[in-house]
């Protein structure tokens, strides 16, 4: 069973509540037609009711089996909205509530803040930006994270590392030039994004051009620094650097280049890289000459699950996002 018959068949056995705030897009409906089908979550659209049953039909997808949550009910948005001002620690003010709950993309946080929903997805027709200001706003961040980053999943053939051909890879996506305290929360979230997803016992390296002090500049410090920050804030977690790719991954060479204890080194299953020049080249490099599938990359650091989708994703790339998705819900809720 490959890594995505393993995450379907996970999904499917405690079918999550996902929130799409774009299913007026037809590839975002395509995408809701084919997970309801397969049962792999229930699906909420939000947004103009009309619009969405048109797009349903333009599509070919039997909205029966579906939950629409029409913006443009004005009696609903009433009652949403008095719900939601009830809720512990309502966030806003009563006409700010009012407001945003005929927003789709709000709607679907707000409703994921209350627990109507697990997962708010979305991302064709918006900036990343835009989907990680919202889910600041209204979901927050996880207890310890002081920034919100990205993971991906390598899927790389012929290797045989620690996981078999599965690497982790964080970030890529998100933080351009993270500080030494922003890196020790991706390579903490990171951590547990592995373990909820796949089961892995974590063995975070934060990668470097210097391994265990073979060079020193402001660069290597900050990896440093990021190591230290790191172990001190979270000491069960492995995360050890600094570390070159090679030291990192391959036994043979770590037992040359590090010497010292590590339960890292040589056995790395989630690679952190410094900046998003390092993370993007770096990706870009395995999928152009590994031919490697690179899953994600999935937002981390909320407080729930909150998903940003590539813009260019085919469905079946997608699919396989929310379905990701819905296992880290599953793990987030200890189900």
């Amino acid at each position: 069973m490959d890594l995505m018959e393993q995450v379907r068949a996970k999904a499917a056995a405690n079918p999550q509540k996902v929130a799409f705030f774009e299913a007026d897009d037809p590839k975002m409906m395509e995408v809701v037609g084919e997970l309801v089908k397969a049962d792999l979550c229930e699906c909420y659209i939000v947004g103009d009711g009309a619009v969405l049953a048109g797009v349903a039909e333009q599509v070919g997808v039997d909205l029966s089996k579906v939950n629409v949550v029409d913006i443009t009910d004005e009696e609903a948005n009433e009652a949403f909205a008095v719900r939601f001002e009830a809720a512990p620690d309502c966030p806003f003010k009563s006409k700010a509530v009012r407001r945003r709950a005929k927003k789709p993309m709000d709607r679907c946080l707000m409703m994921q803040r209350i627990d109507d929903v697990d997962i708010t997805f979305g991302g064709l027709c918006c900036s990343t930006g835009d989907v990680i200001i919202g889910g600041q706003t209204i979901i927050g961040l996880a207890d310890g994270i002081d920034t919100i980053s990205s993971l991906g999943i390598f899927n790389i053939p012929g290797w045989d590392g620690s996981e078999g051909p599965l690497l982790g890879f964080g970030d890529a996506a998100v933080c351009v030039d993270p500080d030494p305290e922003q890196l020790a929360s991706i390579a903490i979230t990171s951590a547990e994004t592995v373990h909820a997803l796949l089961g892995w016992e974590p063995r975070v390296a934060m990668l470097s051009y210097s391994t265990d002090g073979s060079a020193e500049s402001e660069k290597v410090d900050k990896v440093r620094e990021a190591v230290r920050v790191a172990q001190e804030r979270r000491p069960d977690l492995k995360i050890d650097g600094e570390f070159q790719l090679d030291s990192a991954i391959r036994p043979e060479i770590a037992a040359k280049k590090v010497r010292r204890e590590s339960e890292v080194a040589g056995k790395a299953n989630v690679l952190i890289v410094p900046d998003i020049n390092v993370g993007n080249i770096g990706v870009k490099l395995v999928q152009n000459f590994a031919h490697a599938d690179a899953y994600g990359p999935m937002l981390q650091g909320f407080k729930k699950i909150v998903c940003d989708c590539s813009r260019s994703a085919p469905v079946s790339e997608l699919v396989g996002n929310v379905v990701m998705s819905c296992v880290r819900s599953q793990a987030l809720k200890g189900e």
